[in-house]
C-alpha cells in the first residue's frame, strides 16, 4: 500500500496545511483531506499523487447534482488560475468538493487524470478542461456551472454516470481531433448547445441524456465523426442532433422529445448513418456488448441457479431482479429513459444455506446483462477490511474494493463490523462501515455489494451506519434446509465423490436429518458435509478390515452400515 498523508488543521500527528503534505509527498503517496475547506491554487507537476476525502466527510456527491454538500471536503481556487492544474504525471481525485471563482476548476496538460465521485463547481471557466493528450478516467462525478462544464481538446478517456448541468454556454465541448467515451452521462440545462463537436473530433456517446439546452442537443461540425448510441435529446432550443456538411458517423437507436423540427438534421454532404429507435431495437441493437450483454450465459447462469437444491423462495427473488435490470437494458438499447439502481443486496439466514454460491452467480448474472462490467467475487469478513490504526481500516477497505472492481464484494457474518473486538473502545469497525457506506454509493455502478449474516444480527448491522440501510435494494431470505433438501444434498456429494449410495440408506440420511437439533448454529449443507466427511472416514475403516485389497465396487461403495455408524457417533 502507498503511504497515507493526513491533512488536518484539528487532528494531531496531521499536516496542518494541503500544501505542506504535497512538499513531503513522493510519487504513489495519498493524501487525505479532512472535512471543510482547502483554499488555494495548486500546480502539480510530473507527479504521480492521489488526493482523497477523509472517509468520515460527506459524500461529495451522495446529495445529488442540485444539493449542497455540507460536510464535504472543499478545495477551493480564489485567483484566475485553475484550482488544479495537473501538468504530465498522473493524478486521482476521490470524493472531493473542488471550486474556482474565476479560473478553470480543474485543469489537465499532457496527464493522466482520474476523478471518482467528486463535485466540480465553476464560476466562469470550466468546471473540467483536459488538453494535449491527456487522458481522463472520470466516474460518478457531478460538473456545475462555469461557461462550459466539460472541455476535451486533442485528449482522449472515458467519462461514465457523470452529471454536466448549468453551464453558461455549451455543456461539453470536444474538439482538436478529440476522441473520448462518454457512457451514461447527463447533461442539462446549458445555455447554448448541450455537446459542441468540432475541428476533427471524433468522440462517442453511449446511453447520455441531454436535456434543456439553450440551442441544439448534439451539433457536430467542423469535420467531426460522432458516434451516437441509445441517446436521448429532450427540451432543447435548437434541434435534437445535427451533422454539418463535411462530418460523418452513426446515429443509432436515439431519440428526441420536444425539440426544434427536425429532431434529427444531417446536411446532404454529411456521411451519417442513422438507425431509429424503433428500428434499432427490433434489429437487436444493444443485444452484445456492454449494454446487451450476453443471452445465452444469462440462460446458462439462471439453470445453474435452478438447479441449486431448495431455496425457491431465493430464485423467485433473484430472478425478479434479473427480470427488471434485463427490461431496463431493453429499455436503455430503445433509448427510453431509465432510472438509476442499485445492485447491492443483503442475503439474511443461517450459514451453509448456499448465500456465497448465490452471490457469485448474482454477480455473473449482473456481467451477463451488462449491469456491471464483470469481475470476481471477492468475499472478505471482518479481518480483511479492519485495521490497528487510525487511517488503515479505510486503505484495507477500499483495497478489497479495488480488487472486486466490477464483481462482488461479498461481506460474510457482515454484523461481526458493529462488534468491538474484546468490548474495548479502541475498535475500527465503525470506521469499515462507514467506508463501506462511501464505497457503496461512490461504485454502485462498477458493482455489487452482498452483506451476509444471521437474520436478527443483521438487523443490527443495518442500523449501525443511517444510510446503510438505504444503500440496500433488497433483503433476500435464505431458510434452512429441510429433510429432504439435506438428504439430496448429501447424496448429490457422495455422487460427486465418485461414490455410490445402498438404496438402503437413503432412509437412514433421512431420518437422521429429520431428527437433527436445529439451533441457531446449524450449519445447514455444511452439516451435510461434515457428515459426508464421516461416511468416508467409516467405509475406509471397514475396508481396512477385510484383509486384502478392496474390489472397485467396494471401494464406491457406502453402505446402511456405514450410515447407521456415521450417524451414531
Amino acid at each position: 500500500m502507498s503511504p497515507r498523508l493526513q491533512v488536518s488543521a484539528t487532528r494531531p500527528g496531521s499536516y496542518p496545511t494541503l500544501a505542506e503534505a504535497l512538499l513531503d509527498a513522493a510519487d504513489g503517496d495519498t493524501v487525505v483531506l479532512s472535512s471543510g475547506e482547502h483554499v488555494g491554487e495548486l500546480d502539480l507537476r510530473g507527479r504521480a499523487l492521489v488526493l482523497e476525502a477523509d472517509p468520515s466527510a460527506t459524500a461529495a456527491v451522495g446529495g445529488g447534482p442540485d444539493a449542497p454538500a455540507e460536510g464535504a471536503v472543499r478545495l477551493t481556487g480564489r485567483g484566475y488560475d485553475p484550482t488544479v492544474r495537473v501538468h504530465g504525471g498522473r493524478l486521482t481525485l476521490r470524493g472531493l468538493v473542488l471550486t474556482a471563482d474565476e479560473g478553470h476548476v480543474l485543469d489537465a496538460v499532457d496527464a493522466e487524470l482520474v476523478v471518482e465521485a467528486c463535485r466540480l463547481e465553476a464560476g466562469v471557466g470550466a468546471a473540467l478542461r483536459a488538453t494535449d493528450r491527456s487522458r481522463l478516467i472520470v466516474t460518478g462525478c457531478v460538473l456545475v456551472g462555469g461557461a462550459q462544464g466539460l472541455v476535451v481538446e486533442d485528449s482522449g478517456g472515458t467519462v461514465v454516470q457523470t452529471t454536466i448541468t448549468g453551464s453558461a454556454d455549451d455543456g461539453v465541448v470536444v474538439r482538436l481531433g478529440a476522441d473520448p467515451e462518454l457512457r451514461d452521462c447527463v447533461v442539462r440545462d446549458s445555455g447554448a448547445r448541450g455537446v459542441y463537436l468540432y475541428q476533427s473530433a471524433r468522440p462517442t456517446l453511449v446511453s447520455c441524456e441531454i436535456t434543456g439546452s439553450g440551442g441544439t442537443g448534439i451539433a457536430v461540425a467542423s469535420g467531426s465523426t460522432a458516434v451516437l448510441q441509445r441517446c436521448a435529446v429532450r427540451g432543447t432550443g435548437g434541434v435534437g442532433i445535427d451533422f454539418a456538411a463535411g462530418t460523418a458517423g452513426r446515429v443509432e437507436g436515439c431519440r428526441t422529445e420536444r425539440t426544434a423540427e427536425p429532431g434529427v438534421h444531417v446536411d446532404p454532404d454529411a456521411d451519417v448513418t442513422v438507425v431509429e429507435a424503433a428500428t434499432a431495437a427490433a434489429a437487436g441493437v444493444g443485444s452484445d456488448g456492454s449494454a446487451g450483454g450476453d443471452p445465452e450465459r444469462v440462460e446458462e447462469l439462471l439453470a445453474e441457479l435452478d438447479a441449486m437444491v431448495g431455496l425457491e423462495g431465493v430464485k423467485a427473488e433473484v430472478r425478479s431482479m434479473i427480470d427488471e435490470i434485463q427490461v431496463n437494458e431493453w429499455r436503455r438499447s430503445a433509448g427510453l429513459a431509465v432510472g438509476g439502481a442499485s445492485h447491492h443486496l443483503v442475503f439474511a439466514g443461517a450459514p451453509g444455506t448456499g448465500k456465497t454460491t448465490v452471490g457469485r452467480i448474482y454477480g455473473q448474472l449482473l456481467a451477463a446483462l451488462g449491469a456491471l462490467p464483470g469481475g470476481p467475487l471477492k468475499e472478505v469478513s471482518r479481518r480483511d477490511l479492519v485495521g490497528q490504526y487510525i487511517g488503515h481500516t479505510a486503505e484495507k477497505t477500499a483495497a478489497v474494493f479495488d480488487e472486486a472492481a466490477g464483481g462482488v464484494v461479498f461481506l460474510d457474518e457482515a454484523y461481526t463490523l458493529t462488534r468491538q473486538a474484546g468490548g474495548g473502545g479502541n475498535d475500527f469497525g465503525q470506521e469499515a462501515v462507514d467506508m463501506i457506506v462511501k464505497l457503496m454509493e461512490d461504485r454502485r455502478d462498477t458493482l455489487a455489494v452482498i452483506a451476509a449474516g444471521y437474520t436478527a444480527e443483521m438487523i443490527q448491522f443495518l442500523e449501525a451506519n443511517p444510510g446503510l440501510a438505504s444503500r440496500f435494494v433488497k433483503t433476500v431470505e435464505f431458510e434452512n434446509y429441510g429433510p429432504e433438501e439435506l438428504t439430496l444434498i448429501i447424496t448429490r456429494m457422495i455422487s460427486a465423490g465418485d461414490y455410490l449410495l445402498d438404496d438402503a440408506a437413503v432412509p437412514l440420511l433421512h431420518d437422521h436429518f429429520a431428527g437433527v437439533q436445529r439451533g441457531a448454529d446449524f450449519g445447514n449443507a455444511r452439516e451435510a458435509r461434515k457428515l459426508f466427511e464421516k461416511l468416508r472416514k467409516v467405509q475406509s475403516a471397514r475396508l481396512r478390515q477385510l484383509g486384502e485389497r478392496p474390489t472397485v465396487a467396494q471401494l464406491q461403495t457406502i453402505t446402511a452400515d456405514d450410515v447407521a455408524i456415521a450417524v451414531s457417533s
